[in-house]
């Protein structure tokens, strides 16, 4: 059972059955084999939460009264001796760090602020953001002055691959260059390094210390990854719908919509039965629609196209039948809504901020170089 539920990310309560009890409240030794084989053998994989110690056990064994305490506390120092009392109760599935859509089962939700965090990148910068703010300081933007995936690891870093690389700064690209914040300060763009551009061939460590790079030491790609979020369109542009991404995970989309109709607060009347953009009846369909509504109405005041990764931006209008897109040009609403006068505040006090990725100083020193070369290619 234990097995079937790793991965999961369900929390489990395992328990000490009334007939161990006076063997564990006895002898250490024997509660530290219980804990060996019945938590540390399935965590962290299995997200086991608690242990149980019997069940109404003074009303089953009344003579087990003076050996109850004793068992929790065998059983706490044998936690103790595994190093299993300050385990992290949470599994972040890879894809989570790769910023890919999760399933609604899998998604993370802060339970004190109810944020939903659809990366581990956003969630990291909330947590800087909420450090600040526990400090009682505000108004200090964030720069992720290094952030990255090896592309190749030694036998123990099975992650650690150029696929991965490419998936995770390319999809880290797509993010930032949308000119939003973390959930905690959407209006709030997060300036962003990616580490790094070449790979160092003689850095000590681990395998994967010395394959962070984007190009070989020779100057060749280690993989494909474009420097541009090939998604994004300009903000002003009259054609630009946001829409449901081909092949987004069908309950990602599905909290999406929930969203973008809920606290989103777009105008979802069209897609509900017997309106005119209700067929197709399909979750791509009607989130691609509400996904658009609230792009159009909110883009001005920090509003972005993105929705856990699930929604992406067309110059293709996505109208069909007399169902119509706002931002049409054929739309009830005569075109997309005009800027604001004055966009949200930057996070450097600008009427907005554009993100530019960086490898670090590195790159300025490769240009100074090249210029340098050039100029003595002329000279000689």
């Amino acid at each position: 059972m234990l097995n079937a539920l790793s991965n999961t990310g369900i929390e489990v309560m395992v328990s000490v059955t009334n007939e161990e009890v006076l063997g564990i409240g006895e002898l250490p030794s024997t509660a530290a084999a219980w804990v060996n084989k019945n938590v540390a053998a399935y965590v962290p994989s299995t997200n086991i939460t608690a242990i149980a110690v019997g069940s109404e056990v003074l009303s089953s064994i009344p003579h087990a009264a003076p050996i109850l305490v004793p068992a929790m506390n065998n059983l706490y120092k044998a936690l103790l001796a595994s190093n299993l009392n300050y385990q992290s109760n949470g599994i972040f599935p890879l894809e989570y760090a790769l910023f890919k859509p999760l399933p609604s089962v899998k998604q993370i939700v802060d339970p004190n602020t109810l944020f939903h965090y659809n990366s581990m990148f956003d969630a990291l910068v909330d947590a800087a953001y909420n450090s600040i703010a526990a400090l009682n300081f505000s108004g200090i933007p964030i720069v992720v002055t290094e952030t990255g995936w090896p592309s190749f690891g030694g036998s123990k870093e099975p992650d650690a691959t150029a696929d991965n690389a490419e998936t995770y700064n390319s999809n880290l690209i797509r993010r930032v260059s949308n000119d939003s914040g973390p959930p905690s300060q959407p209006t709030i763009p997060i300036n962003t390094y990616i580490y790094e551009l070449f790979n160092e061939d003689k850095r000590p460590g681990p395998v994967s210390e010395r394959n962070w790079g984007v190009l070989f030491t020779n100057g060749t790609a280690v993989y494909d990854v474009s420097l541009s979020d090939s998604d994004s369109l300009g903000a002003n542009s009259s054609t630009a719908f946001c829409i449901a991404r081909p092949g987004a995970d069908e309950s990602s989309l599905r909290d999406g919509l929930n969203w973008a109709c809920g606290p989103g607060q777009a105008n979802c009347a069209a897609i509900q039965k017997g309106e005119p953009c209700y067929s197709p009846n399909t979750v791509q369909n009607h989130a691609s629609y509400a996904y658009n509504d609230y792009y159009q109405k909110m883009r001005s005041s920090g509003g972005t196209c993105d929705f856990g990764g699930t929604a992406t931006l067309t110059t293709a209008d996505p109208s069909y039948g007399s169902c119509r897109f706002i931002g049409s040009g054929n739309s009830s609403m005569g075109g997309l809504f005009p800027p604001a006068a004055l966009g949200p505040i930057g996070p450097f006090f600008g009427s907005s901020t554009t993100i530019v990725l960086r490898f670090g100083r590195i790159v300025a020193v490769v240009a100074l170089l090249v210029l340098l070369d050039l100029n003595l290619r002329n000279i000689l």
